[in-house]
């Protein structure tokens, strides 16, 4: 045990952390290969179930089988204990258990949730993780239950029409884009009222944790405890405006795209929320209201680039992120101004900040960019397109499909196991899990030269 301590002290908290989403995978793995988890007749090949198992850790939904086909009412229950998990975080869960049994968070176990929430200061973070907690939990029951009484019209029975709410309740909110239906979104095609109310849950899960609970404070409070004006913080300005301005710009791109193709004499409105909802879960969740390779290839192309940017970061979405991409756009825009700081909503930008966001999409788009060659090659049956959109949904934990996952091969399957690990854990602690711990900055400089670039 000394040793095992020892070791533990040297890993960083990044390190920890994966250690702990790569346990979560194996007691899923364990949990999937229980037999009443699976319908009666239902074999699953073990790689399928690991494949499966690192999904639902990643809140991808990304799968080799329909879910309603093979698992039982136990199997779903296990799905969404997994997905809360997931979705809220590894170090968020247990710390909640700690909290539960009267345990008391040490100086190590705070460094572990900073880190997994990409926080800056130990200060307020159980605190932090309380309220996240709460929040989502209340947030998945209201609209379980929301959509379980809706959902009578839809179902026979009562308790099938409750499963069916709290599990999309819980995969809406948690990003996964799992369905126990099916078809996905399918059979709500023409009901706005469900499409409406799973946005609201996508975005809720998608928009990042502190943006909601300053909004849940500044609903609360109004004004801070000195009496001045409740001010929001620079990150949720900017996350909040950046995912609006995707999430419109994803809209008027795909009814554009296809106005004479998919939406050619379809009624103004159904194309309007065929484009809104696939806007909407394309940058996080993964589901579908139709059959998404009856769109054309400028349509995916931009469907995958979304996918690509993702999320906000401390959220249940992945990709790069959208505060990253802010920070990218606002960069080139003063670069090409000539301004060497950034100043945005009354604030500069740390310039760690802004070289961390240019290295997170560089290391983003050379993985992917890789992954599609590597997958091409292994599988050189597949189009590149479909490739290039599983890639894209991988490692944005979106978990769309254009039908191809089954096919591929193992090393295919490897691959986008990787890319959904990684989106999930996300590029940050990437970095530092392959710098290991903080080193000190050099006492010594040596003298600068210019390079010429461009």
């Amino acid at each position: 045990m000394r040793k095992v301590r020892v070791w533990l002290e040297n890993r960083s908290p990044a390190q920890i952390i994966t250690g702990y989403y790569l346990i979560a995978v194996i007691i899923s793995i364990l949990l999937f290969n229980l037999p009443a988890v699976y319908k009666p007749g239902v074999e699953m090949p073990f790689f399928d179930t690991v494949f499966m198992a690192v999904s639902v850790v990643s809140d991808t939904g990304m799968t080799i089988f329909n879910i309603s086909e093979t698992y039982s009412v136990f199997g779903y229950f296990i799905i969404i204990l997994i997905l809360q998990f997931a979705g809220i975080g590894v170090m968020a869960m247990s710390t909640f258990f700690w909290l539960f049994l009267g345990r008391k968070i040490g100086l190590r176990g705070r460094k572990l949730i900073m880190i997994d929430n990409n926080q800056f200061s130990l200060s307020g973070l159980v605190r932090l993780v309380r309220d996240i907690l709460k929040m989502i939990l209340l947030i998945e029951l209201i609209g379980g239950l929301i959509y379980g009484f809706y959902f009578l019209n839809y179902y026979p029975t009562w308790k099938e029409a409750f499963l069916q709410g709290l599990f999309a309740s819980v995969a809406a909110t948690t990003n996964a884009g799992m369905d126990i239906t099916g078809e996905s979104y399918s059979p709500y095609a023409s009901d706005y009222f469900v499409q409406l109310l799973t946005i609201i849950q996508i975005i809720i899960g998608a928009i990042g944790f502190p943006v909601l609970i300053e909004v849940k404070e500044y609903l609360s409070k109004g004004k801070t405890e000195l009496g001045y004006p409740f001010r929001f913080s620079l990150f949720t300005k900017l996350a909040t405006v950046t995912y609006g301005i995707l999430l419109i710009i994803g809209t008027i791109l795909i009814l554009l795209l296809e106005f004479q193709h998919y939406f050619k004499d379809m009624a103004w409105h159904k194309s309007f929320f065929y484009a809104f909802f696939q806007s909407a879960t394309t940058r996080s969740t993964g589901f579908t209201t139709m059959d998404i390779t009856e769109f054309s290839i400028p349509t995916l192309l931009v469907m995958g680039v979304f996918m690509f940017l993702g999320g906000s970061p401390n959220s249940m979405g992945g990709g790069i992120r959208t505060t990253t991409l802010a920070l990218n756009l606002l960069f080139i825009y003063n670069f090409a101004k000539g301004k060497r700081y950034i100043k945005i909503f009354n604030r500069e930008l740390h310039q760690d900040d802004i070289m961390k966001s240019l290295a997170i999409t560089l290391l983003a788009t050379v993985m992917c960019l890789v992954s599609v060659i590597i997958i091409s090659i292994s599988d050189p049956q597949q189009k590149l397109i479909a490739i290039f959109f599983e890639v894209c949904s991988a490692f944005g934990t979106v978990g769309l499909s254009m039908g191809i996952t089954p096919d591929l091969s193992i090393l295919a399957k490897c691959i986008l196991m990787i890319l959904m690990f990684i989106g999930r854990i996300g590029l940050t602690s990437f970095f530092l899990i392959i710098g290991g711990k903080n080193n000190p900055e050099d006492n010594y400089h040596y003298p600068k030269e210019r390079v010429i670039t461009g």
